[in-house]
């Protein structure tokens, strides 16, 4: 595969005049090309539930969510996976971003690191990536050279693999489990897939984080009840969140919480049956997690 070839590189026909263009006619040019973006990823939207779906079975029974890229896919990859953690209370051990030449290039650029196969073996090895694990490989072209070995070799592995690339039957979507694969076309800025084929990744790595927390009991209607209250934030936050699912008073959620001991699902739980701590316990242990399912046990 020639890198010249493939889609994100050829050049887009309603930009070649964007240099002389005024700033008013720039950002409609930009903004008329972003609108493709939400119909690609639409067009994934099955592709997403199937990888949601497979996700959540393996990250409920101790598998962990790992990003890995190089550039700008590996970089959102690290803020999705770092983002996840204070919005659903996960550890960090639980979701993470591997980024081709490590923490540095983040902010730094650093050459040749995506063309290293060798290196995204040694840094799924340096995790000791496993058959439990969701491992997410991201590239805008499909065939950077890091993403696309450490797919391979955590498919190895036995982990789930999913692909997030821009374009059709890439060699990262050979080794994927499920492929997502939003094609955008190419950029208003050639090559710049920053921009079109960052912001497609982008909503799909939101939906696919976001879908596997919902399914994991994370989220109770559309709130999200694993915040732990460790300080006054997050404590009023916590009682917010309780009277908000409940639809009762800060107070009531105030003694709820404390009944709980600090567990915001099991205070919503307590308030919703009207039950004790036992019984509230026993419907979450028997639901998985799931507030939603606990409060329909307890009516049956």
């Amino acid at each position: 595969m020639n890198f010249e070839d493939l889609l994100t590189e050829q050049r887009n026909r309603h930009s070649t005049h964007i240099d002389q263009a005024d700033s008013n006619e720039m950002v409609d040019i930009i903004n008329r090309e972003d609108q493709r973006v939400g119909r690609s990823v639409q067009k994934q939207l099955p592709q997403v539930a199937e990888a949601i779906n497979l996700a959540t079975k393996r990250f409920d029974q101790g598998g962990r969510l790992i990003y890995i890229g190089a550039g700008t896919s590996g970089r959102l990859g690290v803020l999705d996976a770092t983002e996840l953690r204070p919005t659903y209370g996960l550890e960090e051990s639980q979701t993470f971003g591997i980024i081709a030449g490590g923490p540095e290039t983040m902010f730094h650029t650093i050459e040749g690191v995506e063309d290293s196969g060798e290196l995204a073996e040694e840094n799924l090895k340096d995790v000791s990536v496993g058959e439990k694990d969701i491992v997410i490989g991201i590239a805008a072209s499909g065939a950077t050279n890091y993403t696309v070995s450490a797919l391979a070799y955590a498919k190895k592995l036995g982990a789930l693999t999913i692909a997030l690339a821009c374009v059709p039957e890439s060699p990262l979507e050979k080794n994927a489990d499920v492929a997502i694969c939003p094609i955008v076309g190419p950029e208003v800025i050639t090559g710049a897939t920053l921009m079109k084929a960052g912001t497609a990744q982008k909503m799909v790595l939101n939906m696919l984080s976001s879908g596997i927390m919902i399914r994991s009991g994370k989220v109770y209607q559309n709130l999200m009840i694993n915040v732990t209250p460790t300080n006054d934030k997050t404590q009023r936050r916590a009682k917010r969140i309780i009277a908000a699912a409940t639809q009762t008073s800060t107070l009531a959620a105030e003694r709820a919480l404390a009944r709980a001991d600090n567990n915001v699902p099991l205070a919503i739980l307590l308030i919703e049956t009207k039950g004790t701590i036992a019984e509230a316990k026993k419907l979450l242990a028997q639901s998985g997690g799931h507030v939603s399912d606990a409060v329909k046990l307890s009516l049956q």
